[in-house]
């Protein structure tokens, strides 16, 4: 079975940084994309970013200029260097991946359990 596993979130003071890791293990055949999501406490979960086999990106407008989205295709690995960080970033980031486990499984949609970012001073 597939897991994805983040690592790295925390508290960080306004102004900060922090750099999350994903690591998705387990029976991979092929990693379509990968990406990074956020839920703050009572709003919806938004996309952050996302990147793509091919290392093409897309980030939200609340983002862009600050955070930086990579993969190391051979690690089966995504980040996100997160900087200037300011109290409303602060949520938990969901990493999710679009992969196929096998060559006959198809592509599916699978997501780690978050790691909490809070920024505050």
């Amino acid at each position: 079975q597939v897991q994805l596993v983040e690592s790295g979130g925390g508290l960080v003071q306004p102004g900060g940084s922090l750099r999350l890791s994903c690591v998705a293990s387990g029976t991979i055949f092929s990693i379509n994309y990968m990406g990074w999501y956020r839920q703050a406490t009572g709003k919806q979960r938004e996309l952050v970013a996302t990147i793509t086999s091919g290392a093409g990106t897309n980030y939200a407008d609340s983002v862009k200029g600050r955070f930086t989205i990579s993969r190391d295709n051979a690690k089966n690995t995504v980040y996100l260097q997160m900087t200037s960080l300011k109290p409303e970033d602060t949520a938990v980031y969901y990493c999710k991946a679009l992969l196929a486990a096998t060559r006959a499984s198809g592509l599916a949609i699978y997501w780690g359990q978050g790691t909490q970012v809070t920024v505050s001073s």
